[in-house]
């Protein structure tokens, strides 16, 4: 059985739907807190448990019988999210689990300033030290482009920090990879990188994949600060948020690859794609 956890999150929930595309139901397990938001799994034939990372016996419960277990990283920045996963990897090892996936970060190494890379370095290590085989998908920026961009639409500008070269994937791509390596016969032992073939930067959105005038404008980082803070941005909010523009000029996003492209047997969406749906809509 695949146990899935965070199915009724956006990652989790489209990375359910590509399974049930190619494996029986009943081969499929997710864990959930809240039971009732996964009823449409449960009446597709899916197994269907409670669980909560901050509740272990509840995930011994939804694990059990697994033979893969995704685990979805949590993203409350106020949590021990280090604890909460370690809790999750224990029970999955406690049921048995012969793998362990965990949704991680691209460039989650030492010395990335951006700091959810610290708790997923972390966990990659609690992985490590679990006993059983794991696989770390180092998963490519999929934020919607609306929010990293700015209201580029309404202003024509991208006005922003300095950034760096990004291989902005889509989530939907993400998603299916997963599944495909969950469903599938081969298996990845330690981190892997899923993201886009193609990095870019602002400046490339802004003057190569749209086909309006954008004009791209490098906000200092302070002054961008303030404006988060102006906007009822917390200013702890902005600054986490800072430390990814720092972490992108610095090139740890840069990496690209073809392993993405090559699981979904196709090419990824591009950014240009999804700017083009975004205009559309």
């Amino acid at each position: 059985m695949i146990v899935v956890t965070g199915a009724t999150g956006g990652l989790g929930g489209a990375t359910v739907e590509h399974l049930l595309e190619r494996v029986p139901a009943d081969r499929i397990g997710v864990s959930v807190r809240d039971v009732a938001k996964a009823q449409h799994f449960a009446d597709r034939g899916v197994r269907v448990r409670q669980g909560s990372y901050d509740d272990p016996a509840t995930l011994r419960d939804s694990f059990a019988g697994a033979e893969q277990v995704l685990l979805v990283s949590g993203n409350d920045p106020a949590a021990d999210l280090v604890g909460l996963h370690r809790n999750a990897i224990e029970a999955a090892v406690a049921a048995g689990a012969g793998r362990i996936l965990y949704t991680s970060q691209q460039g989650a190494v030492p010395g990335n300033p951006y700091l959810p890379s610290d708790f997923h370095i972390a966990t990659e290590a609690i992985l490590g030290e679990s006993g059983v085989a794991w696989t770390a998908l180092r998963n490519g920026a999929y934020g919607p482009l609306d929010q990293v961009l700015g209201p580029w639409q309404q202003t024509g500008e991208v006005a922003q920090p300095e950034d760096g070269p990004i291989p902005y994937t889509d989530r939907a791509d993400i998603a299916e990879a997963i599944a495909v390596i969950l469903a599938g016969d081969r298996s990845f032992d330690g981190p892997v990188t899923l993201a886009a073939p193609t990095a870019v930067t602002f400046d490339d959105i802004a003057s190569d994949l749209t086909d309006r005038s954008i004009k791209r404008v490098v906000v200092d980082d302070e002054q961008w600060v303030a404006g988060q803070i102006a906007t009822g941005v917390p200013e702890q909010a902005a600054r986490l948020i800072l430390t990814w523009y720092q972490a992108a000029r610095a090139g740890h996003f840069a990496e690209t690859g073809r392993l993405l492209a090559g699981l979904l047997g196709r090419e990824p969406r591009t950014v240009a794609d999804r700017l083009a749906a975004d205009i559309a809509t």
